[in-house]
Formats: structure tokens, sequence, C-alpha cells
């Protein structure tokens, strides 16, 4: 019987959250499959209620990751908890209060939606006549349950994606993990299901731990996110933190589109650095990093060029209007300032934007200017 099951069973009183220990915690993990590492030196703190995304390319560890905190694979050093449990080789994964959705679902294909939905709590030794409840109760969660009798070959992409979810959900556990469960479906299906499964999340108050690397994705379901690139964990915080305030080029590059200038220091002080780039001296939020050089990221929608600069704001050299896209919503347009470097911008699809030729002063607020590390010579 899962781990909430018992708690449920025996009127346990649930303690503050203050009290409670993550719901999953990774310490100084390493992983490698005969080769280089495919997790290096990974710490992580995943607290209970959260929606917490992996995000990074393929390759990068974030899948290894997953099967270490499921229980499927372990550790070569550190240590991974569940719910203030470590995980043990000496246990079942599907003893733990783990459950996990795959990205090809992993549906048997000669049992029905409620068949799958019920073979978790089959494997837990649950009466037939209580799974079968359990079963329905999860296919109505999901809006499934008419579709309980149908095989996954009568099932569409979005509805084996569901019934995965319901047979995931079945056995009450404390973490569900998703390992792209949405990558397999188009666009507009995709989307839905994001608002479904975070909707989902919400109600049900469970940790979700998700796999993706589709950064708009990760972005709008997280309350928490990492980054991850060769095994490593880059940076973790929320959305917002991560997408501003970047601690690295490769973390500002890989979520969202980023201008990254160069950038010489002319004076520091605690709250503010003078920096020189592009032709002119802006005054930026001060980094944490030694040396005279840095990055500076800049958002594309935080350049402006077709109204003049306010008073205080950062206006860079006269630039040339070089190429334009309609995007929808927005126009793309790049900027090609003197020194042969191209800012791209976003401007508002209501206003078009100047001709490809013409000349315009690109300018932004001070503080969308955001300092990084320079990145290391070639």
């Amino acid at each position: 019987m899962a781990q909430g099951q018992n708690s449920a069973a025996a009127g346990a009183i649930t303690p503050p959250d203050h009290l409670m220990p993550p719901a999953v915690l990774l310490s100084k993990v390493w992983k490698s499959f005969g080769g280089p590492p495919v997790v290096r030196d990974a710490s992580l703190s995943i607290e209970p209620g959260e929606f917490f995304s992996l995000l990074g390319s393929s390759g990068c560890g974030k899948s290894s990751t997953l099967r270490l905190i499921a229980g499927f694979d372990f550790p070569d050093e550190g240590s991974v908890t569940v719910c203030g449990s470590p995980v043990l080789k000496s246990q079942p994964a599907y003893a733990g209060p783990v459950n996990m959705v795959f990205q090809n679902y992993a549906l048997f294909p000669h049992l029905t939606a409620g068949e799958n939905v019920a073979f978790g709590l089959r494997m837990q030794g649950i009466s037939r006549a209580r799974r079968e409840t359990r079963a329905r109760d999860m296919l109505a969660l999901v809006r499934m349950q008419d579709y309980a009798d149908r095989l996954p070959a009568q099932l569409s992409g979005g509805q084996q994606q569901r019934v995965a979810l319901a047979r995931a959900l079945a056995t009450q556990p404390q973490v569900v993990l998703l390992d792209e469960p949405l990558g397999a479906l188009d666009l507009r299906l995709r989307r839905e299901m994001q608002s479904e499964l975070r909707n989902l999340q919400q109600s049900l108050g469970l940790t979700f731990v998700h796999v993706t690397h589709d950064q708009e994705e990760a972005l709008s379901l997280s309350d928490r996110l990492c980054i991850m690139d060769r095994g490593t964990i880059l940076q973790t915080g929320t959305p917002a933190e991560l997408y501003h305030r970047p601690t690295s080029p490769f973390v500002a590059g890989f979520l969202g589109e980023s201008n990254l200038l160069t950038g010489t220091i002319l004076e520091r002080s605690p709250e503010a650095w003078t920096v020189s780039t592009e032709g002119m001296t802006a005054r930026i939020p001060a980094g944490d990093f030694p040396g005279s050089s840095t990055a500076i990221l800049l958002r594309p929608e935080h350049v402006r060029f077709l109204d003049a600069p306010e008073p205080g704001s950062t206006a860079f050299p006269e630039a040339t209007v070089a190429q334009s896209a309609f995007r929808g919503p927005s126009h793309q347009v790049q900027l090609r300032l003197p020194s042969g470097t191209v800012l791209s911008a976003s401007a508002d699809a209501h206003r078009p934007p100047p001709p490809e030729g013409s000349r315009v002063t690109p300018w932004c607020r001070p503080d969308f200017l955001w300092p990084l590390p320079p990145p290391p010579p070639q």
C-alpha cells in the first residue's frame, strides 16, 4: 500500500510545511554507466506540493536524474531521499511514495484503460472491487471515464496521456514524476494538456517533478525549475528568476531569446556597475564575479526603438534596421549597431516597424541590462 494510504488509514496529522522534509532531496549525486558521468555532483531540494521542472537539451542528464528519484537506478556517490526516506536498492520502485508517467506512456496494449489504471493497485495487493472503484475515480478525474473499456490502440495520443496520468495517480503517490509526457503531442493539444496538468497538480496538492526540453513549457508550468547541462545543475530558481536573472550566458541563452553584449567594467559599487559597451556608457545592476569584463544580457522584448528614448534610459548609438519578421503578436526586428553587433528587438505587431535600411535609436531601461560572467576564451 502506498505511503499516502498508510498515513490516511492511521489518521496521521499532517505536520506544518516548515516541519515536513523535502519531497525530493539529492545530495552530491554522481552517476555514470561505464563512461563519463551523466549526473555530476547534483544537489537539489524540492518542496512538498511544488511543480518542479528539470530543463535541458537531450543528453543533459535530466531523465537520468528522474530515474534516480524513481529508484530505477541508483547513484554511484551521494544520496537520494524521497519524502524523508532514502531510495534503497532493497526496496522495489513500486513500493515507494513515487509514481512515474513515461514519455511513451508505457500502457499495456492488451489491457483496457481501466485495467491499465488498476494495474499498480493489483501489484499492491488491493482487492479487485477496491481497485476497480479507484480506477473509475481516477479516470473520471482526467475526464476519461467513458473510455474505460477501450484498449490503448483505440485511444488518441492525448487520451493515452490522460490514462497514463490516471494510472500514476491511482496508487496515491506523494511524488509524481513526468518524463516529457507531452513530447509526442501536437502543439495545440500539448498546450491544452499543460493547463490540465497544472490544474490537476494544484487541486491534488501533489509534488510533480517534470522533465522537459521545452523552455516555454517549463516556464509556464513550474513553481521552480533547474537548468542542466552535461550532467550538471547550473541554476535553480523560479521561472522569473532564471529568465530575468540568470547566472551564466548558457542559462541566459537557453531560456528564450537573448542579446549578449560584451562590456568593460569602469567602476564598481555594491549596488551597481558602470560599464562601457557598444560605444556607450551604462550603469547596470552589480554582478558578483571578479574581473574587468562582463557579458551583458538584454532580452529582445526590452529593446525599444519605435519611440524616442525616455529620460533616464540607456540609449545605444544609432542603428540600421537590418531585417524584420512578422511573428503574430509581434515583429522580430534585427538592428545593426555601428560596431556590426546585431540587436534583436520585439515590436508590437499593431505598429509596423520601420523599413529595412532605415535608421533608429535603440534604447532600454538600465535595470533591464543584466551582468553575466564573460564566456571562457575559445
